[in-house]
């Protein structure tokens, strides 16, 4: 009931300045067209008319949704309807005055200028509005004493943190506007730093654009700026490397925008805003995806995830949701992990039907009672043991899991016609040194002959990647709680390099590998140079804010069981084959006999049910003939 009484005293109040403002609109025309002393004849014509000028404006507001609109929240598209009502009331008046009288005892240069005053004064007075609720009011209206207004004013923006925004574009725009317009985030943006010449000097809603970043420590001290944020998400690693160090000399507080490839609806917002991670100093341009192509075969399509729980399974169900599939199987067989990314994609992408089963890939019934239900159009099989020291210990597991596991989503995908499927491999399959590579090589030779020899309607996929920065079981989760723990950090081997990428990126070079695809290649990303270890942890170091081997310390420990120095991503006797995408390679390498193939995976389970680690070695050895266990 109050909210009801609020509501029309609001608009009994509004329509009353209103009827006020329009009022003296009309009369000020008079008294500019007749320069301030009014003729007594034009003076009683005004009195006479003037409600029925009123009347035909005020209906004409209110038929173009100026007594609808939240004034709170007064915009663009608001004045445009100011403009509108104005020009069609007024548009109204001089056509009945014209027909009715030929405009004798009028003066038409009066309504032009009226109708300027009209849009001034209703336009300044919404404004107003907005500018007293994003100010000075957190409540209604009211009318307050002006140094009473001015305290509100001063007290808020003390209560705020002062922001610099790196990066002076629409990025930074935007954020500008979502700290502007929220009232819950306690922020004040203060200036903008840019490297472009251009916008040296240019305000952005009123902000100036106050140096180059290489400036920060000398701007901060002209703004007395508490935090900074690098908004500008298409920075590459070493334009990033750049910005971090120069934050660090300045001795601010730094926060970031992802990048685009982590963005995952695309969308700039305060909520992607984030701490600067060892990800965003890779030595590698972000990849573009083809959207047209990955959408034409995921749109409106069941697609069937394996491992969705995981590190790369979780980001590839979020990517597939940006492109509209009917329905997403989550096939995971960790519960917690499962239940946590079923919860996240119902709450973000409700118009697709998501299905979670706690399933496992070494269940073959289940596996096909999957498949007969849901008939799943594409698959991505991304289930998998990715632990090299702890197969190494155990390479039964290896067996059951990396390949009897991928046996069998083989062979129910070739028994309901799947179109597409793209397995997840690895760069330790490259003329592996360990089980796990071993393994993953084994499942990657299966897959590749499935459309060898014409025996299969689905077109079988490879992607083979490097170490993904941030999954679990990765270097950087490691060496982060080890710099927080205040060291050592613990580093295999001073030369030992690695390519690396992040989740993002390989998630969505599966994506395009299964657009791609024709059936049998192997798709890699150009992974540019590897990267030292030693230098990923001593980069982490001083990204956390200390000193490598002065704060925290780095102890060389030897490499782990099944460890190379270095790793590789192609096999010899692989043939580069190009493709339409420029970050994107593809290999077809050498077909064996499948029938032979089958036999030996046969012996293997077999023997890995005894858990004989050498004889299991053996075998793998047999099949994988550069196979070399370190």
């Amino acid at each position: 009931m109050t909210k009801f009484k609020l509501f029309y005293k609001n608009f009994f109040l509004i329509l009353g300045i209103d009827l006020f403002l329009l009022s003296f609109s009309i009369y000020f025309a008079h008294l500019i067209r007749f320069d301030f002393v009014i003729p007594q004849q034009f003076l009683i014509l005004l009195y006479r008319t003037l409600p029925f000028i009123l009347i035909i404006k005020i209906v004409s507001f209110y038929f173009f949704d100026l007594y609808r609109g939240m004034w709170r929240y007064t915009s663009i598209a608001d004045l445009f309807n100011i403009i509108k009502a104005s020009s069609f009331s007024t548009l109204l008046i001089v056509s009945f005055i014209l027909f009715s009288t030929r405009f004798q005892g009028f003066s038409r240069s009066v309504f032009i200028i009226d109708w300027c005053f009209t849009i001034l004064f209703i336009s300044a007075y919404r404004l107003g509005i907005r500018l007293y609720f994003e100010h000075l009011s957190d409540d209604k209206f009211s009318l307050i004493p002006i140094w009473k207004t001015l305290n509100i004013f001063n007290r808020k923006r003390a209560d705020k943190k002062r922001l610099l925004i790196i990066g002076a574009g629409n990025c930074g725009e935007k954020i500008y506007r979502e700290i502007h317009d929220n009232a819950r985030l306690q922020y004040r943006v203060v200036g903008f730093l840019d490297d472009d010449s251009a916008k040296l000097g240019k305000k952005i809603h009123g902000v100036p654009v106050l140096g180059y970043i290489r400036d920060i420590r000398k701007v901060i001290n002209k703004t007395m700026a508490d935090e900074a944020l690098i908004a500008i998400p298409s920075t590459n690693s070493q334009q990033m490397r750049s910005i971090v160090e120069n934050c660090k000399d300045s001795k601010i507080k730094f926060k970031t925008i992802p990048g685009m490839g982590e963005l995952i609806n695309g969308k700039v917002t305060v909520n992607t805003i984030r701490e600067v991670a060892y990800r965003d100093l890779l030595g590698r341009e972000v990849v573009k995806l083809d959207k047209e192509s990955i959408g034409a075969y995921l749109q409106e399509q069941c697609v069937l995830v394996t491992g969705a729980g995981g590190s790369i399974g979780s980001e590839l169900c979020r990517q597939i949701c940006r492109f509209r599939p009917k329905s997403l199987i989550l096939y995971e067989r960790a519960e917690s992990p499962l239940y946590e990314i079923e919860l996240e994609l119902k709450q973000n992408f409700r118009n697709i039907k998501i299905v979670a089963l706690l399933a496992d890939v070494q269940d073959k019934k289940q596996l096909e009672k999957t498949f007969k239900t849901h008939r799943p159009q594409t698959v991505f099989h991304a289930a998998a043991y990715k632990h090299v020291p702890m197969l190494e210990l155990q390479p039964w597991k290896a067996i059951e899991n990396n390949i009897r596991g991928t046996a069998n989503v083989v062979e129910v995908t070739n028994k309901y016609n799947v179109e597409r499927f793209v397995f997840v491999s690895t760069d330790k399959a490259v003329r592996p040194a360990n089980v796990m590579g071993a393994s993953k090589r084994v499942a990657e030779i299966l897959i590749q002959n499935q459309n060898g020899y014409g025996t299969s309607h689905t077109r079988f996929m490879i992607v083979r990647f490097g170490n993904v920065v941030g999954s679990v079981g990765s270097v950087v989760p490691l060496f982060k709680k080890q710099i927080k723990k205040g060291g050592p950090v613990t580093v295999t081997h001073p030369e030992a390099t690695r390519y690396f990428m992040t989740i993002p990126e390989a998630c969505q070079l599966i994506l395009q590998a299964g657009s791609m695809g024709k059936g049998g290649e192997i798709f890699l990303l150009d992974m540019g140079t590897s990267i030292k270890i030693d230098d990923i942890a001593r980069d982490l170091i001083r990204l956390s804010g200390f000193e490598p081997d002065v704060d925290i310390k780095i102890e060389y420990v030897g490499l782990r069981p099944g460890e190379k120095l270095y790793e590789e991503l192609i096999i010899e006797g692989e043939d580069i084959v190009p493709t339409t995408h420029d970050k994107i390679m593809a290999l077809k390498g050498t077909e064996c006999s499948l029938q032979l193939l089958n036999g030996k995976i046969d012996m293997l389970t077999k023997i890995a049910e005894d858990h004989e680690i050498e004889k299991i070695k053996a075998k793998l050895k047999e099949i994988v003939p550069e196979y070399k266990p370190v």
